[in-house]
């Protein structure tokens, strides 16, 4: 295994290690606070669910890497959310909040069931009010794509919903700052299902990205902006022909601490273990995601490179 490959495996396995040895950090509140948005604190369930999921798919990681995945998952599902009877729960708390769907469909993918949740689901998406939730063009996307994965009708068309998004206008790329950058790589991640399926992403919009990626992954490698060159790695991923720029992938694996924890920004935040759990564990989740289509990408090369004569 070529170095910059070994880097990326080990970015995916060190941090895959730090996510299971604090598990319990995804652990849900027993009583929230009603002032409180209740259905944020599943989010995090999802996106570990959802990059579980690709690890799965990708099927680059090795055998200990895959038991941490399933156990960590199952722990998840089991004994975090009580077997999808607290995404019930909140989905009867808030009955048009698509956070249930959205945390329950890479659950659901990947063998995990919960059918009280679905009837909810079904009878609540019915409703106008529904399909009224006013969201940001991107998180119309997504809701969208999740409605498909879901196998009920999308309230609002991908193609439709896509149309309204930053990346498919292509407007001056000097524009991006931070949030832009994010909704960047979500539409590339809903427009490929979280890069199970490149040929997902228009002709157009996959040439803007090959050209100014690169000029992207700089800018946020110099930032030292960590979380957001992570998604932007996984976007270079999805791209039909990736770079795996080896600075921007050099800079990432530094900035990983390790025990395999990845910082959001800059150096690793202080604090007790609660709050610094809160800051570091999406950028850690980021870093096993881009890792495992890295690899995937990678040695899907590797085996299509023709022999030298």
């Amino acid at each position: 295994m070529s170095s910059g490959i070994q880097q990326i495996h080990d970015v995916g396995a060190k941090a895959l290690g730090w996510l299971y040895e604090h598990r319990e950090g995804f652990r849900l509140e027993a009583d929230p606070s009603p002032e409180a948005g209740v259905l944020d604190r599943f989010k995090p369930l999802g996106e570990l669910a959802l990059i579980g999921k690709v690890i799965f798919r990708e099927g680059v990681a090795g055998s200990q890497q895959s038991s941490l995945a399933h156990k960590l998952l199952d722990h998840a599902w089991h004994e975090l959310l009580d077997s999808g009877a607290r995404l019930l729960e909140g989905q009867r708390r808030e009955p048009l909040s698509p956070v249930p769907l959205e945390v329950y469909v890479p659950f659901r993918e990947l063998g995990y069931r919960q059918p009280d949740l679905e009837s909810a689901i079904r009878l609540n998406h019915r409703l106008a009010s529904w399909a009224a939730l006013e969201v940001l063009p991107v998180r119309r996307l997504g809701l969208s794509a999740i409605e498909r994965r879901f196998e009920v009708e999308p309230s609002v068309p991908e193609t439709a919903a896509l149309a309204h998004t930053w990346l498919a206008r292509r407007p001056e790329p000097w524009t991006v700052e931070g949030h832009i950058g994010y909704d960047i790589t979500h539409t590339v991640f809903h427009l490929t299902d979280w890069g199970e399926k490149p040929a997902g992403l228009p002709t157009d919009i996959a040439e803007y990205l090959a050209l100014w990626l690169p000029v992207w992954l700089d800018d946020w490698l110099d930032l030292k902006r960590w979380d957001l060159l992570g998604e932007l790695l996984v976007v270079d991923a999805c791209l039909p022909e990736p770079t795996l720029d080896p600075a921007a992938w050099a800079g990432f694996a530094q900035a990983q601490q390790p025990d395999g924890a990845m910082p959001v920004v800059g150096g690793m935040p202080e604090g007790d273990e609660e709050a610094v759990f809160d800051l570091v564990y999406h950028p850690t989740l980021v870093a096993a995601f881009a890792s495992a289509l890295a690899m995937s990408r990678a040695l899907s090369d590797l085996s299509t490179t023709p022999a030298p004569a």
